[in-house]
């Protein structure tokens, strides 16, 4: 299955720490067959001194969308992630790691909402996946 995620850290060695998620992904996840160039944005949504590191990558996945929600969530626990952002509050983060798109399933519960919601709000999403597709077909 074709899965998309969206990752970003503002703390410690940013590009390092995308690059360790990364190889976890590769690890745990599946195969990572694209990677965007890493984009350097500002805090969205809350308020920080520190400066972001964003990327998206493409992976083939054998794993079930809530086992993957797992496992990033797990990946972000081991490389140090202390808070994860509730009600619109955000913090700052050594890894941040969002599922944009899994193939083509939709899915809108507590627990996980897929397209993620946010997608067009974000330049810092947007621009690394118009970096890797075309608008129409990212998603599928």
């Amino acid at each position: 299955m074709k899965l998309i995620l969206s990752l970003g850290s503002n703390l410690g060695n940013k590009e390092q720490n995308l690059n360790r998620a990364i190889e976890q992904i590769e690890q745990k996840i599946g195969s990572v067959v694209k990677v965007s160039s890493f984009l350097h944005s500002e805090p969205f949504g809350f308020t920080s001194d520190n400066s972001f590191v964003n990327a998206v990558v493409e992976v083939n996945t054998k794993l079930g969308i809530y086992r993957v929600l797992k496992i990033t969530q797990k990946i972000e626990q081991l490389m140090g992630r202390q808070q994860k952002s509730h009600d619109g509050i955000h913090y700052d983060r050594i890894i941040d790691i969002d599922i944009l798109y899994y193939a083509s399933y939709k899915t809108n519960t507590r627990k996980l909402t897929v397209p993620h919601p946010r997608i067009n709000e974000r330049e810092f999403v947007l621009k690394p996946l118009s970096e890797l597709y075309n608008k129409t077909t990212h998603c599928q």
